[in-house]
């Protein structure tokens, strides 16, 4: 895992605390009946190989639950701000076991208007997808709880919402075996995963409140106050048992936290043990 080395670190932006809300069930979780047999491991950590991957995330055992610290979106004109109080949700990313990653792993389920990178490593183009926006698939299955939690704490940089929602999914969620089409059963309706991805992230998401752990640490954004590297790290590691990667900018701006799991089972139940 990377580390920054930098002495001391500052937070610049809010200092108010709020809560985080609460999505509702999902409707949308895999057909785990065929696990039921399954021996249960930690991704990353089984002994033999795994036969069914739609039981354990494989390849991508190691997941990431990523988020970032900004003071701006560039788009507050049209309404699209940052929470008060609380980090936003980058991703949740299936990284290889040995830190490796796949990306854009089912052309059929690309829905990125703007894929980065833009081919292939063989050097094939990843089509621009030019259908409906993401999140009416969302809509589709009447999660308006679930948009309304996005819009608020999944926010993108100089762009829609919609569109960065889109890139995470067509390159993240495509290579998390749990998230195929197959593991859903004959119940499956069409874009059932991408709501269980979306929902699945959300909750991560929760899992993991960055702004409150570093408050109650005494840690809280400003452009004045630097705090040291270590500070950071022991107040995170208190609470998720490991350090997490800060990511900075200028090796002085924390503006990033990436959280390494372990999976026990599908990355929708995330029974975890931190890496």
């Amino acid at each position: 895992m990377r580390r920054y080395s930098g002495l001391y670190l500052a937070l610049s932006g809010w200092t108010v605390v709020s809560a985080l809300a609460n999505c509702a069930v999902s409707p949308t979780h895999p057909n785990l009946s065929a696990c039921a047999l399954e021996p249960l491991t930690f991704s990353c950590e089984n002994t033999t190989a795994i036969k069914n991957t739609c039981c354990t995330p494989t390849p991508g055992g190691l997941v990431l639950q990523t988020q970032f610290w900004s003071t701006f979106t560039g788009r507050e004109d049209a309404g699209q701000k940052l929470p008060k109080g609380s980090w936003t949700i980058h991703g949740l990313w299936p990284d290889n076991c040995d830190g490796s990653f796949e990306q854009y792993c089912d052309p059929s389920r690309q829905y990125d208007p703007a894929p980065s990178p833009q081919a292939f490593p063989n050097g094939t183009e990843i089509p621009a997808y030019r259908g409906p926006g993401i999140d009416t698939f969302i809509e589709k299955f009447k999660r308006y709880d679930l948009l309304d939690y996005m819009n608020k704490y999944w926010i993108a940089q100089s762009m829609d919402n919609a569109i960065f929602w889109a890139h995470e999914y067509s390159k993240h969620a495509t290579c998390t075996s749990t998230f195929d089409i197959q593991c859903y059963g004959d119940s499956y309706e069409d874009k059932m995963e991408v709501v269980d991805f979306f929902h699945t992230a959300t909750r991560v998401f929760q899992q993991y409140p960055t702004f409150d752990i570093l408050a109650a640490n005494g840690i809280m954004p400003s452009n004045k106050t630097g705090y040291p590297l270590h500070s950071i790290q022991n107040a995170l590691r208190t609470q998720t048992g490991a350090t997490p990667y800060l990511g900075c900018l200028n090796r002085t701006i924390l503006t990033e936290v990436w959280y390494f799991s372990h999976v026990l089972g599908t990355v929708s139940s995330f029974s975890v043990r931190m890496s």
